[in-house]
């Protein structure tokens, strides 16, 4: 009887402990840095066959071709001359790469502190013809993570390249003391000749500069000789910067603090004329008329932990005024046609106002079968991009309908 009591003791002690591990850990999302040899790197360019898809980022859109981002990768091309049936030319290897920018057949790209040039005239023979070494700085897109990992990068010899993020558990106390330590970093065409990309972009085109935005620069580059971009000296902007948009002689940037206001009369030299502080949320932000129009995602390192759309009257630029705002559940890209606003609200899917009122947005439709990152409002059709699916739209009176549906997988 006695061993029995004491058998039975020992299951229970063993149990509790098992609980008590079990209550001692937690899921974290745990960023592992992926690196690459120096050496490599300098050698990391080149035009191949089409592949599958890994992480789509952002998407370009020029003449007959839609671009698709493979985060830190590359960018796959895809031939899009009939929108029903679109189909993968080639992919461009470049590591590190999350932003282009195309004029004049000419495509840039960041490639971390590169910036690369490529001919696109040939669509089927792509040729390198241009890099420019370390004139982006802080340009390396961090995820968000819970912990990120980079303890042990041989900075002498490798060069960070991207993350790889997966959900591990780990030892809620050892998290814990780490958080006192770890220091955290964040994360419409104007011409014919220019091509669009998404509310996410991080390049923009303008006439004959180019504007690249990292954490808090606005690196100018002259492109008049567009094989030959000459860099110019950068402007200093502010903090957490995330996105840039143009619209007439002004860039409007989208940071986690807020929104930043430039003039650009002058091209090489952006000059500040105001913000509008938001608090702390990722964000990007479309311009139409006198309103801009900014939806803030928390949560992760976003900071904030409500999610929304953010319609800021512009109409005196000097002095940018929140209008009224609308709750989200998490946003990403948007964009505008006409008097429709499309909102990319993450795994709540697509959303379709019509902004005719601001006051008072009426929701056309929602697609909640979606998971959607950005979109691009085209003369003719939407494009979108989400969860590894290129979508496109046809726009009709109130609504859209869709065109084709491409898995880039």
């Amino acid at each position: 009887m006695k061993n029995c009591i004491i058998t039975l003791l020992v299951v229970l002690g063993l149990v509790s402990c098992n609980k008590k591990e079990e209550a001692d850990f937690a899921d974290y999302l745990v960023a592992t840095p992926l690196t690459m040899s120096l050496a490599d790197f300098k050698n990391s360019v080149d035009v191949v066959a089409p592949r599958p898809i890994d992480e789509s980022g952002k998407i370009y859109a020029y003449e007959n071709y839609i671009f698709v981002n493979d985060k830190y990768k590359g960018v796959h091309v895809i031939d899009n001359s009939d929108p029903n049936s679109p189909q993968k030319i080639s992919f461009i290897k470049i590591a590190g790469n999350v932003d282009i920018s195309i004029k004049g057949n000419f495509l840039y790209a960041d490639s971390l502190t590169d910036l690369m040039v490529l001919d696109i005239s040939e669509i089927n023979a792509i040729k390198i013809v241009n890099r420019l070494e370390d004139v982006l700085r802080d340009n390396i897109v961090w995820p968000n993570a819970d912990i990120y990992e980079y303890d042990g990068i041989d900075y002498e010899n490798e060069i960070l390249v991207g993350w790889d993020v997966k959900i591990e558990s780990r030892l809620i106390s050892e998290v814990n003391s780490r958080f006192d330590d770890q220091i955290f970093l964040a994360e419409t065409a104007n011409d014919s000749q220019v091509g669009q990309g998404g509310s996410l972009a991080r390049f923009k085109i303008v006439n004959d500069y180019l504007y690249a935005v990292d954490s808090h620069t606005i690196n100018v580059f002259e492109i008049s000789d567009l094989e030959n971009p000459r860099d110019l000296e950068d402007v200093y902007a502010g903090f957490d910067i995330e996105t840039i948009f143009n619209k007439g002689n002004n860039l409007f940037l989208g940071s986690m603090r807020g929104m930043y206001i430039y003039d650009i009369t002058s091209p090489a030299t952006p000059t500040f004329i105001s913000e509008f502080q938001h608090g702390t949320a990722c964000d990007p932000v479309v311009v139409d008329g006198d309103y801009a129009y900014v939806t803030l995602r928390g949560g992760n390192n976003c900071g904030a932990t409500e999610s929304g759309l953010f319609i800021v009257d512009i109409s005196d630029l000097t002095t940018p005024v929140l209008a009224t705002s609308y709750a989200m559940d998490e946003p990403y890209g948007l964009g505008i046609k006409d008097n429709k606003l499309f909102i990319c609200d993450g795994k709540s899917g697509l959303k379709i106002y019509d902004k005719t009122d601001i006051e008072n947005l009426v929701l056309l439709n929602h697609y909640e079968n979606n998971i959607t990152f950005d979109v691009i409002p085209m003369n003719e059709t939407l494009i979108m991009i989400g969860d590894d699916i290129l979508y496109q739209y046809r726009y009709l009176d109130n609504d859209i309908e869709l065109i084709s549906s491409m898995n880039l997988n």
